[in-house]
């Protein structure tokens, strides 16, 4: 009997996919190449098992994009709940380049998987954008930041992660941009 696409998973069959998930992360960032059997081994999962979940290689890489992309678009939305908004959104930041890295990493895989023009940045648009609009409110609300920053102003103004070669010594790259782009939008913040 085959499942519906929208019924939720099994809490042991969602257990199989995100270890799936997080060892091909793992091997396709080593290995745009890496063999799917190889993956399932590692997940510990059967072949049946994996193909169940991820029919070809594409599907594979697709979600392993998608599931990165909304684990950091989940982490803004924690961590304003432990933070104060200007330091979440800086934390949050931080996560951010570290996925721009093992995407990175995951760019040949994508390549590879992907042929249509724009399939990868519109499978993660949604979530990030919700995730930059969230901790943007979030700190204009508490005067932390200068009013009027929309979500496109603050990609805009991050894209030189994309930039960086992650290969290098990207943590203080990356850190010093994002200081100044926080320092940026902190300038002209009604609490300052």
């Amino acid at each position: 009997m085959q499942q519906k696409k929208d019924a939720p998973l099994r809490s042991d069959a969602q257990r199989n996919r995100e270890r799936i998930l997080e060892v091909a992360l793992a091997e396709l960032t080593r290995s745009a190449e890496a063999p799917l059997s190889a993956i399932a081994k590692k997940a510990g999962v059967g072949q049946g098992t994996f193909y169940r979940h991820f029919p070809n290689r594409e599907s594979l890489v697709l979600e392993v994009y998608r599931y990165e992309v909304q684990q950091v678009a989940d982490a803004a939305a924690q961590l304003l709940e432990t933070r104060a908004p200007d330091r979440a959104l800086r934390e949050w930041m931080d996560r951010l380049a570290q996925y721009a890295m093992a995407k990175a990493g995951l760019a040949d895989a994508m390549r590879k998987a992907t042929t249509a023009r724009g399939t990868l940045t519109s499978l993660g648009h949604g979530a990030v954008t919700s995730a930059v609009t969230l901790l943007l409110e979030a700190n204009e609300q508490a005067g932390t930041i200068r009013p009027g920053v929309t979500p496109d102003d603050f990609v805009l103004a991050i894209a030189g992660l994309w930039q960086i070669d992650p290969h290098s010594d990207w943590q203080q790259r990356a850190g010093r941009l994002l200081d100044l782009v926080m320092d940026g939008l902190r300038a002209g913040a009604p609490s300052r």
